[in-house]
This record gives structure tokens, C-alpha cells and sequence, in this order.
């Protein structure tokens, strides 16, 4: 269950693969949506859940009472909720809790934001979801996307730790692959007009602040990276505002490309990727980077940097605000990438973490809660989960 099926968030694309996971292992797979952007994976079984268009408290409201009738309706085995519903058997967890969201902003925000968040109707409901979410006893596990998700959800809930399993979001190690370097490198720097001889960093993302975008643009006047160029790829609400800052600081050097449907190859034209976030869950785009074979520049607080070892750690940094701190990782990362072995460490972690090994832990969570659920009605013995 989930509000939207799409291929643009980051949320809405991890539910599309799953669908596709599960339904390849031979699960018969139901989706309940409100909304589809896009069509369902082939195999599987659509739903549409009425959902109040107006007004998104009552679209959250109408989404969560409705979808899951329709559910009992079809009589699935497994339930599992990617937001924010009532009493699934599964629920991921793939942004951190609501709760831990809005102390954050707190610190930073200022009187009118936490008035502002202790009355507005939508935040008091998505609180009261979550806690529901959270605490219930049908909720036989939570999946959180990275190790800051789980310690999130056990800081502001209390919740069993044995209740919640680890399960890091999986990579598509076969197009993300070094092997798009030869030609990609050289074809999406000469569209771009960058020199084929430079230093190119990376960022991938929408929502440039959050993820950090402020932080690169502040360090580029730097002296140090006078012939480094910066390659933007993503959108945001305020992308005139980056760009006309972005010429002010470095002229010529910070290009933004906007959404590219083809992202492996801006990850091929690259030598590092770099995301110095304020809050990332996880951070697909570090797997992504990693099994593209460059090294990886995150901020502790970004999930996915949790997977990354040996030499490819010294690309965590602890405080992003510190500019020099950052200019100096980013100064010894692109010295680092200049060894072809790097990119073959990095390439190893990219393999470990492919769909294939996600959708196979999955699959035991899946058959394990099966199995419970079962076990609790008293029915013994099954063959094919059907799964929602």
C-alpha cells in the first residue's frame, strides 16, 4: 500500500521495484494506490483507492481508512505499507519517523515554524498515524532503509528492537556499471562543454537544500577548486535562484543539467559524486555512485554511508557545515579516484548491495511474517504469498 505509484520520488520508485522483486520470486502481487502515475509492473494486480482530492490532510485521512477495506476485500496474505496506513503487517519505513522530522526542523526553524507545527492539522495527524503505526501489535515488523532509520525509531518510540530489521535499498548493479565509462565519458562532457581532462564532481538530487547543494556552492569560489567543474543533475522549486548564485561564484564551472532519464552515464562522466546532506534516509544515489565504480563524498547523517568501507570511508563527513573540513574531503577523493583500485572497491560494495540480495532478504521477511500471521489464526501450510 502506498498513496502513489511513480518512477520520479525516490519512495514511489523503491515500491515499483519491489512489486517487480516480489512478483519475480513468485509472489502474486497486489498494488493499492490511490494515485498511478504510471502503469503497474507487468504481473501485477492494481487497485485504485478513493481518496478525497482536496486538501492533504483528508487525502492522508481518506487514503489510510480506505485502502485498507479494499485490502480485506482481496484477502492478501502479507500487507505491507510503504506510508502512512493503518495496520499493515509490514511497514518500511524508508524516510525516518515524522516525529524525529519535526524536532529537527525545530532547532533551525524558529518560533513561527514549531507554533506552526504544534497546531497545523496535517502534522497533528500524521503524528497521531505514526505513533498508531509505530506501536500496533498487527505491525509484525518494521523495515528501516538504513541504521539512522532504525536509531530514529527506537529514540522516539520506544519500539522492540527485535521488531525492526535492517534492510538496505538495493542497486541495479548491471546499469550501473564502470564498463559506461569509455563512451560515456566522453559524450556527456563534450554535450556539457566540459573539458575532457578536468576534475568533475557529481551531485544527483531534487530538493537541492536538504541534500546539501548550498553547502558545494559556498566552497566553489575556493582557489583550491579553481579548475574543478560541479555537474548538477535534478530540479528544484527555487533552480533560478542556484543557478544565478551558481554563476556568481564560478562561472562556467557549476553546469545544471535538470532530470536526466539517463543518469548512468552522468555518473560515468564523473569522478566523484558528493552529497553533503542535512537529512537523507538513505541516499540511492550513493549505490548508484559506488556500483558506477567513483567514490562517494556523504555526510554522517546520510543512510547509505553506513555501507561504505575501508578506503571509500574517508569520504564520510562528520560536519558538512565545516567548509573546510568539506573542500578538503572533496581535494582528497578526487586525488583517491585517480587509483583504478578504488574504483574497484567501490564497485564490490555496489555488487553486495544489488536488488537481487535485497529481494531475497525481502522475501525471507516476507515468508516469516507469512508464517506468524498464519500461525496466530491458527492455519498451518501455504504455497504462493499473495502479497500487497
Amino acid at each position: 500500500m502506498h498513496k502513489r505509484l511513480d518512477l520520479k520520488g525516490g519512495t514511489e520508485r523503491d515500491l515499483y521495484r519491489t512489486a517487480e522483486g516480489l512478483r519475480d520470486l513468485g509472489h502474486d502481487v497486489h498494488l493499492f494506490c490511490g494515485e498511478y502515475g504510471v502503469p503497474p509492473p507487468r504481473g501485477v494486480l492494481d487497485h485504485h483507492v478513493a481518496v478525497i482530492p482536496f486538501g492533504r490532510t483528508l487525502r492522508l485521512w481518506s487514503f489510510a481508512m480506505h485502502a485498507p477495506k479494499l485490502v480485506a476485500a482481496v484477502g492478501c496474505d502479507v500487507v505491507m505499507s510503504f506510508g502512512r496506513s493503518l495496520d499493515p503487517d509490514i511497514l518500511r519505513s524508508g524516510g525516518g519517523t515524522h516525529l524525529g522530522f519535526l524536532k529537527s526542523l525545530a532547532k533551525t526553524g524558529g518560533v513561527i515554524r514549531r507554533c506552526w507545527q504544534r497546531i497545523s492539522p496535517y502534522h497533528l495527524s500524521l503524528m497521531v498515524m505514526e505513533k498508531r503505526q509505530f506501536r500496533s501489535a498487527r505491525v509484525k515488523k518494521i523495515i528501516a532503509v538504513s541504521e539512522e532509520v532504525k536509531s530514529d525509531i527506537l529514540a522516539n518510540y520506544g519500539v522492540s528492537e527485535d521488531r525492526i530489521a535492517v534492510l538496505y535499498n538495493g542497486v541495479d548493479h548491471l546499469r550501473f556499471h564502470p564498463g559506461k565509462r569509455a563512451s560515456a565519458r566522453r559524450s556527456i562532457r563534450e554535450h556539457w562543454k566540459i573539458p575532457g581532462d578536468v576534475a568533475l564532481v557529481l551531485f544527483v538530487g531534487s530538493g537541492f537544500r536538504r541534500k546539501g547543494l548550498d553547502r558545494i556552492l559556498s566552497l566553489w569560489s575556493s582557489i583550491r577548486l579553481t579548475d574543478v567543474y560541479l555537474l548538477v543533475v535534478g530540479s528544484d522549486a527555487r533552480m533560478r535562484h542556484y543557478q544565478n548564485w551558481a554563476h556568481s561564484v564560478a562561472p562556467g564551472r557549476i553546469i545544471f543539467a535538470g532530470r536526466q532519464e539517463d543518469v548512468e552515464n552522468y555518473y560515468a562522466a564523473a569522478d566523484i559524486l558528493i552529497l553533503p546532506a542535512r537529512q537523507e534516509a538513505f541516499g540511492n544515489v550513493v549505490l548508484e555512485a559506488l556500483a558506477s565504480g567513483i567514490p562517494v563524498l556523504a555526510s554522517r547523517n546520510v543512510g547509505a554511508a553506513e555501507v561504505l568501507s575501508g578506503r571509500l570511508s574517508r569520504g564520510i563527513v562528520e560536519n558538512p557545515d565545516e567548509a573546510e573540513d568539506l573542500e578538503n574531503t572533496i581535494l582528497s577523493l578526487l586525488e583517491s579516484a585517480r587509483d583504478p583500485t578504488l574504483s574497484h572497491e567501490a564497485r564490490k560494495i555496489g555488487e553486495k548491495y544489488s536488488w537481487d540480495n535485497h529481494f531475497r532478504e525481502l522475501d525471507r521477511i516476507v515468508h516469516d511474517v507469512m508464517i506468524r500471521r498464519r500461525q496466530a489464526v491458527g492455519v498451518s501450510g501455504f504455497h504462493t504469498a499473495k502479497t500487497s
